[in-house]
């Protein structure tokens, strides 16, 4: 199935059905009066986040959604029938932008959450609204308001607790198909990689969703390669696992090319918690471990993990430091919410 995050939609809400013009006339019943009745309201359009959807494909060919219009009024005082409702179902984790494509007008991010985008419109009264002690025998009607039509943008940020950063082939397809049930392509040349990935990462009898993103290249925040339209799939993770090719000879100019994307594409990105890893040491021998590892931990500042996807050397330890990251990412935003811990149960 092919990924597709980001859509054009059009949607239209439904008309309220026009008010009726009637009066009764039955044998025998001199004064019958008015008995037009009212129209119908106009269907709304709504969307919903439901579970089992990873992309927007099925957005990609059916892009207009018309609710249904209301009918209108009948004599005998019969209201119209309500128009029927459309309902737009997306993954969980899908931003709804205005027609700008800046402006966001919701953002569903838990299974079961709806938003009306347009709502129908009112159906109009019959003339057995306007009747009264004066005017006993109106000849008037409202028409149904119109529907709402707008034009709406449709872009998916997959939930993960974790994002994986780094250059073309650092090896970060690798790493997931190692440690979950994920099968991405792999190979030897550069873009791999064209479309994000997740995948169940188990380890201490823990489970956390892992995302997978093309790799960046110098430049890629002003449209090189892939661009970092994909960067925002990570936005919404706890941690970000950056690999750094073990095997390059530019260790430190690999690393702070990617930091410099992050923060060229702005946010909150470059200052998520991170976890660096020096990739591929199954490569290397002791001797240039240590030289690419000194050179790394001067760029980051700080400690750098080694570790070989292929080998799975270090890939427990740094599964591990993943996790830990990703609680204290937890524990961060219950302390901001107010929350209690939960209690503790045998």
């Amino acid at each position: 199935m092919k990924f597709l995050d980001l859509c054009k939609v059009y949607i239209r809400s439904g008309s309220g059905g026009g008010g009726c013009v009637s009066f009764r006339r039955e044998k025998f019943i001199e004064y019958g009066g008015p008995n037009g009745g009212d129209g119908g309201r106009g269907g709304d359009v709504i969307v919903v986040a439901v579970e089992g959807l990873n992309t927007l494909i099925d957005f990609r060919y059916q892009r207009h959604f018309f609710a249904k219009n209301g009918q209108g009024g009948m004599g005998q005082q019969r209201t119209g029938a309500d128009g029927k409702d459309i309902i737009l179902y997306v993954p969980v984790g899908t931003e709804i932008l205005d027609e700008d494509e800046e402006t966001i007008l919701d953002d569903l991010t838990e299974v079961g959450q709806r938003i009306v985008l347009a709502k129908g419109g009112n159906g109009g009264f019959g003339n057995l609204h306007f009747k009264s002690a004066t005017n006993q025998a109106p000849r008037r009607a409202n028409p149904g308001l119109d529907g709402i039509e707008r034009t709406i943008w449709l872009r998916l940020k997959l939930i993960a607790d974790a994002g994986l950063l780094g250059l073309p082939n650092a090896g970060k397809s690798t790493f997931l198909a190692a440690s979950s049930n994920a099968r991405p392509k792999i190979a030897d040349y550069p873009f791999t990689t064209l479309y994000p990935n997740l995948g169940v990462v188990g380890v201490d009898n823990v489970e956390f969703v892992i995302a997978d993103i093309p790799g960046l290249i110098k430049g890629a925040s002003e449209g090189r390669g892939l661009g970092d339209l994909f960067l925002g799939h990570v936005e919404r993770c706890s941690t970000l696992l950056h690999l750094v090719d073990g095997t390059s000879e530019t260790v430190a100019e690999d690393y702070r090319t990617i930091i410099g994307e992050l923060e060229a594409y702005g946010g909150e990105l470059a200052d998520k918690p991170r976890v660096t890893v020096l990739n591929k040491v199954d490569a290397l021998d002791e001797e240039e471990r240590d030289a690419a590892r000194a050179e790394l931990e001067a760029a980051v500042g700080g400690p750098v993990m080694m570790m070989s996807g292929v080998s799975k050397e270090g890939l427990t330890e740094v599964l591990r430091a993943v996790r830990g990251q990703i609680d204290e990412g937890k524990l961060r935003l219950r302390e901001a919410s107010g929350e209690e811990p939960e209690a503790w149960r045998p």
